[in-house]
């Protein structure tokens, strides 16, 4: 009788070819498809059965030594080891014991619905802090446990290259590669001319704005992973107020997109920001027959499009998920100050009359505009706002502006002008330019609108200098907004607590922190900003975890 390779059950040890073996699935029966003891899926081989099904035989693992007795911490390793290594054959989800990460339930949701497609399209659109890059990773990881597929892409704005690069490789165990302006030149140097660095490195993470060029997208999408994660993928949607680099980073997905094999899952805390063409936009590259009705609003509730839609879009609000399916969550209870979510605070003389001779210069300023090019008209009506913004902020924050010209070099027409300043002035981070802005913006607009002699121009920097020097006059005791922050910090402190300080600008970050190191005298203040490193940035906050009575002055970098 033949021998096949249902005669051996999945998971079984075996003897063959001089070693041991751990029998996997396989859908040959005259194959038996065989991992070393010890070994990983990728050391698997199969073999012929009719050819050497008669040197294959059960194998197992002699009993412990008594001399050999070791401890109780020791055995309770060695069982957890074991229990681990058997999921990887016996429970549903292959990928679960080769994580270094226990992923909650909420965050098996994604997981589930992409099992249930193929390929995978999914648009992850949880909530910030629900684990949205767990979400995604888990479904690659997966995918790859499976032989599904073998390599993956990860498309991300710049700033995220080095976090994801960390998170696959510390939680989900796939080294990946980095692959932006400054990586790409080693990764490439020893490679053959006919070879792409996604045909070498299995697993990269790439800044999506380094390979969205003319110059290097073609040869990516050729050379494209059959697995891709795009995170941050709102900056990628296709709107009406859309500038050019978005348009092109759209233009590349729709090329992955058009490849029916590819499994595609898009990240992003935002899916909806009240475009409905832009949330089409995304829709469309995952179901491109949904794309025309949800740009038409045409999916109530149970309609054909909404059931397809909730096939490929998951989203959850941190309150959605409280007590989901009777697990507490890891999100803290928000206590707010006396049950208010604002602390008031009264304006004092002076910075009342600031604040009016501000509102007073930037009435001014876009009414005298009104001769100007349109696109000028626009930068003054956005340096305008955005004065106010600084002035509203602190008194340092209101000296940088009035004394910094107004940012005008890269905005290349009117449509730019506006996307810039709606980023600048409504913190709207659908788009990397406003992610890791901190600084200051200006209100002088004069450089670029007429000669540096002229007489308005003269004129109207003394005002701005004059604005500035009273800006000056209310630091410290003068500002009301840090006399009561200082009071809130210091009672936090009081009650044993160590407050993070959030504020928008970094002229502001460094005078709040400032004047709270020296207001509260045997406390440690420490200033982390957009102006620092990343690595500094962490070096810092691990600095002064170190200090038991501690303030973090941060923004939002």
């Amino acid at each position: 009788m033949a021998i096949t390779a249902e005669r051996f059950a999945i998971g079984s040890l075996v003897q063959a070819r001089g070693r041991e073996w751990v029998v996997l699935p396989s859908d040959d029966p005259e194959v038996l498809r065989l991992r070393p003891l010890g070994g990983t899926d990728e050391d698997a081989c199969g073999l012929y059965l009719p050819l050497e099904g008669d040197d294959v035989s059960s194998a197992s693992l002699s009993l412990p030594d008594p001399q050999y007795a070791g401890n109780a911490v020791a055995a309770s390793l060695l069982r957890d080891a074991v229990r681990l290594g058997l999921r990887s054959a016996a429970g549903p989800l292959r990928s679960i014991a080769r994580i270094a990460v226990e992923p909650r339930p909420y965050q098996l949701v994604p997981l589930l619905m992409a099992l249930r497609q193929n390929p995978v399209r999914l648009l992850i659109g949880d909530d910030v802090g629900v684990g949205k890059t767990i979400e995604a990773a888990l479904i690659a990881r997966e995918l790859l446990d499976r032989g599904e597929v073998r390599e993956l892409c990860v498309l991300c704005p710049p700033h995220l290259c080095e976090q994801w690069r960390k998170e696959l490789s510390a939680k989900f165990h796939l080294p990946a590669v980095e692959v932006r302006p400054g990586t790409v030149t080693a990764l490439e140097r020893d490679l053959p001319t006919n070879r792409s660095v996604f045909h070498e490195y299995p697993f990269t993470v790439v800044s999506i704005d380094f390979i969205k060029s003319d110059r290097r997208r073609a040869r990516f999408v050729q050379t494209c992973p059959q697995f891709v994660i795009v995170d941050e993928a709102h900056a990628a949607a296709q709107s009406s107020s859309g500038g050019a680099a978005q348009q092109q980073r759209h233009s590349l997905l729709r090329e992955l997109a058009a490849d029916p094999d590819r499994h595609l899952v898009l990240v992003t805390a935002t899916p909806h920001s009240g475009d409905e063409r832009a949330f089409a936009s995304l829709i469309g590259l995952l179901v491109p027959e949904l794309e025309k009705q949800v740009a038409q609003l045409a999916y109530g509730a149970g309609t054909e499009a909404r059931g397809l839609l909730a096939r490929h879009f998951v989203q959850r609000r941190r309150g959605d998920l409280d007590r989901y399916l009777k697990a507490t969550t890891i999100f803290p209870a928000r206590e707010s100050l006396d049950q208010s979510p604002e602390v008031p605070y009264r304006l004092t003389p002076d910075y009342k009359r600031l604040l009016e001779a501000t509102r007073d210069y930037t009435q001014e300023l876009v009414k005298s505009g009104e001769g100007l090019s349109q696109f000028h008209q626009r930068v003054r009506w956005w340096a305008a706002l955005a004065l106010l913004r600084c002035v509203s902020s602190s008194p340092a924050a209101a000296a940088a502006a009035l004394r910094t010209r107004a940012a005008q070099s890269e905005q290349l027409d009117v449509r730019e002008a506006d996307r810039l300043g709606q980023d600048a002035v409504f913190d709207l981070l659908t788009r990397d330019e406003a992610e890791q802005d901190d600084s200051t913006p200006g209100a002088d607009t004069t450089e670029e609108e007429g000669p540096p002699t002229s007489q308005s121009q003269t004129i109207e920097r003394r005002r701005l200098l004059a604005l500035a020097r009273q800006a000056d006059a209310l630091m410290g005791a003068g500002d009301p907004k840090l006399k009561v922050a200082e009071s809130v910090v210091r009672d936090l402190v009081a009650d044993g607590f160590q407050p993070i300080v959030f504020c928008r600008y970094v002229a502001t970050a460094h005078y709040v922190g400032e004047e709270l190191a020296r207001r509260l005298k045997d406390v440690r203040v420490e200033v982390v900003t957009g102006e620092l490193p990343a690595e500094e940035r962490a070096e810092r906050v691990r600095d002064l975890a170190a200090a038991s009575r501690r303030v973090l002055v941060a923004t939002d970098c």
